[in-house]
């Protein structure tokens, strides 16, 4: 449990516990088993199962290849947290499927191709959208925010950014260097957009190299979102031994 709940607060294990209690009421038994644990992190992590929101076949389809690209974009990057689980069942007010991934212990620091990477797999379901699809949908909404925001706050807060120098310009991460700095004169509107500019091209980056990512292991792309959509859920060792029987099959044939 403490490798699946890293970063996580007293209250928020305590809200593990308790859901995990009920599930297993809910079962009728008078024990917690390993189960219930995980499916409560779950819970915790991406709220609860939505089955009654039914998909049409093409939007359930694309779901897959979307949270097939995440996983497999993670994976590929050096720097990617393991994959430890994939699924198409929605969950929550919003999300039509996730892909948990966790780290492997605990980390307090992140270099700036950690950052890189993980920008480069937030955007990996976008990318395999528009690799298989041709197009994006509005699913990659969210993504679109998270990665927006790392990408702001390498450049605003943590000096990564070649461009702009080791200078700290917010001490909270916004979207916008306006939202930021509203009363701020000494940030010029020149400075602005130099800033916005520069987010732009870290996010066009790391798109660009999520999108070459999944070309490049495209068979691999279509095995994990084909059994997926037949399976519904993958555990971290289903995706990884489909990864490797694919990649293999490759060697082969090359």
């Amino acid at each position: 449990i403490a490798a699946r709940t890293p970063g996580f607060s007293g209250a928020d294990l305590a809200n593990v516990m308790n859901e995990a209690a009920l599930l297993a009421a809910r079962r009728g038994s008078k024990q917690i088993t390993q189960k219930d644990l995980e499916d409560a992190v779950e819970k915790v992590v991406a709220g609860p199962e939505r089955k009654s929101r039914r998909l049409n076949e093409d939007e359930r389809r694309r779901v897959a290849y979307h949270e097939s690209g995440h996983a497999l974009v993670a994976h590929l990057c050096e720097h990617g947290e393991p994959v430890a689980k994939i699924s198409i069942i929605p969950r929550g007010k919003a999300a039509l499927g996730y892909t948990l991934q966790l780290p492997e212990e605990e980390r307090f620091l992140m270099t700036r191709s950690e950052i890189l990477d993980k920008i480069c797999s937030t955007l990996g379901g976008r990318a395999a959208e528009e690799v298989v699809f041709g197009e994006i949908s509005s699913g990659a909404q969210n993504d679109l925010e998270k990665a927006t925001e790392m990408a702001r706050s390498m450049v605003c807060r943590l000096g990564m950014s070649e461009e702009i120098g080791p200078v700290a310009l917010v001490k909270e991460t916004a979207l916008f260097l306006k939202e930021a700095f509203p009363k701020r004169p000494e940030v010029s509107e020149e400075w602005m957009a130099k800033v916005d500019e520069e987010v732009k091209r870290i996010l066009e980056e790391q798109y660009e190299r999520a999108k070459s990512l999944l070309s490049d292991h495209r068979n691999t792309l279509e095995k994990v979102a084909n059994v997926l959509m037949e399976k519904e859920v993958l555990n971290r060792e289903e995706f990884e031994k489909l990864v490797e029987d694919v990649e293999k099959e490759v060697k082969k044939e090359g």
